[in-house]
């Protein structure tokens, strides 16, 4: 009986994805598998997020619980609510009337984010020529590591 307990436990527990703000003000709940998870590359998600696109995750909205807080709601165009977090700022999510009960969250908002992969995309016709979703560290550096390197290598040329 044990062993089937702790299965059914384990069972459960992966089919629960807490998720949070930056600051915490707020939390929430998704019970139950995703019905997706995509990439997105439209100009509106670009300027939402400030990065080059976006991965969200959906779940139907009686599927997801607020712990604490409240996401604050803006209609960046007809039919399209952005949420994010009032206090800090995190962009949290994006709802669409052409997809009615369900929200989509930004993956990164999740504790277990790195569970949730995407399998295609939205709008890969506004993809950033330049982005490649499967960017790997060059030469076993990572970009942070590169950029370093690069202004210590600048700062030692301004000094000659």
């Amino acid at each position: 009986m044990n062993g089937d307990w702790a299965t059914f436990s384990m069972a459960v527990m992966s089919e629960t994805y807490d998720g949070r703000c930056l600051c915490s003000e707020v939390r929430f709940r998704a019970e139950g598998a995703p019905k997706w998870v995509l990439w997105c590359h439209c100009e509106s998600c670009r300027r939402h997020s400030g990065a080059p696109a976006s991965v969200f995750v959906s779940f139907a909205d009686d599927a997801v619980t607020m712990i604490s807080g409240e996401i604050a709601k803006f209609t960046s165009s007809a039919g399209v609510e952005r949420g994010f977090c009032a206090r800090c700022g995190s962009t949290l999510t994006c709802s669409n009337e052409k997809l009615p009960e369900e929200t989509h969250f930004h993956v990164g908002a999740f504790e277990r984010a790195d569970e949730l992969t995407p399998t295609g995309a939205f709008f890969a016709g506004e993809r950033l020529p330049w982005f490649n979703d499967r960017a790997r560290p060059f030469a076993g550096l990572s970009a942070l590591a590169q950029v370093a390197m690069g202004r210590r290598r600048n700062s030692k040329s301004t000094k000659s």
